[in-house]
């Protein structure tokens, strides 16, 4: 198979490279040189910013193209139309997020989704996704994969939500741990969202699928107690109940990474119907292989994890957590 990856250098696009490279695939990653690629693929510089920067992509033909753009739709119209012609099949990253919020639990593909445009610029998330899905659909139709993650770990990730679970319950002490316990959660290793996505592209598979794995694969506490194991650091998790954690102003998802009260969000970032994609293959690996393997990496970085300038960093300042501690 040859394989272009729009990106390549990082998280996800880094983990499809790497998959592919195993796999004995040919790979041309194009980018714009900030980051080094893998050893071995294949290079082309641009900047999908810039439509004018597309020319590398107007020569040569691939099998499938990988595009993992998570910006303004225009960006995917932009390299479909530069690759129209000359690529089997065009695998675009997407995200549950198109689906308007609150996404009731169980919503499957066919579910509504918001309003977008294949050529607008830099709008909400949800509308860039779902702009970006119409743009690689417009060009390729039956051949556009559309793969909806929901959350995304494990090893190169570049958002800092497990690489800071781990930093923090590796400093020990007592640990704020958001509960219930039993929290079910729903997510998927890089690997195996990577896997799935180019056993789908030779498998010539289009449309939308919900990639992450079935809701309750791993909970909170498999996931904070895996984090205890892997780092050795005797941390001591203090289950706290969402109300408390709630009253004492601290923000799920951001402060308190991964994690999401019971209710509303929750029902919308851990209850998706995967239904398809299950039926279609995938398969998720355990929860302390996923943070065990995560925590190899970061420490193979001297414990520091690379974090995207457009994103807010995420994490509960010890401040605010030793006030609630004091109070449990």
């Amino acid at each position: 198979m040859r394989l272009l990856i729009l990106g390549g250098t990082e998280f996800v696009g880094r983990a499809v490279a790497d998959e592919a490279l195993a796999r004995g695939w040919e790979v041309t990653v194009f980018h714009r040189g900030k980051h080094a690629p893998p050893p071995g693929v294949g290079v082309l510089h641009g900047d999908r910013t810039d439509s004018a920067t597309l020319a590398p992509l107007e020569k040569g033909e691939w099998d499938a193209v990988v595009d993992t753009w998570a910006g303004a739709a225009s960006a995917v119209r932009d390299a479909a139309r530069a690759l129209s012609g000359r690529v089997g099949h065009y695998v675009y990253v997407s995200s549950r997020s198109v689906h308007p919020f609150p996404v009731a639990a169980g919503t499957a593909e066919d579910g509504p989704v918001v309003d977008a445009s294949p050529d607008a610029g830099d709008v909400a998330y949800p509308e860039d996704k779902r702009g970006g899905e119409l743009a690689a659909l417009a060009e390729f139709g039956d051949r556009a994969l559309l793969g909806r993650a929901g959350l995304i770990l494990g090893p190169g990730e570049n958002l800092g939500r497990l690489p800071w679970w781990l930093g923090r319950v590796a400093r020990g002490g007592p640990v704020l741990a958001p509960g219930p316990r039993e929290l079910p959660l729903q997510y998927i290793d890089v690997r195996d969202l990577a896997q799935w996505l180019l056993d789908a592209a030779r498998a010539g598979l289009g449309g939308a699928y919900n990639l992450v794995s079935r809701p309750g694969h791993a909970t909170m506490g498999d996931l904070l107690e895996a984090c205890v194991r892997v780092t050795g650091s005797g941390a001591e998790l203090r289950w706290t109940d969402p109300e408390t954690v709630l009253a004492a102003g601290i923000e799920p998802w951001t402060e308190l990474p991964v994690w999401t009260p019971p209710g509303e969000m929750h029902a919308a970032m851990h209850g998706g119907d995967v239904t398809k994609v299950h039926a279609a293959g995938l398969r998720c690996r355990p929860v302390a292989d996923t943070v065990a393997d995560t925590w190899a990496w970061l420490r193979e970085r001297g414990g520091t994890a690379p974090h995207r300038p457009d994103r807010p960093p995420v994490g509960l300042s010890p401040e605010k957590e030793a006030a609630v501690l004091r109070q449990i």
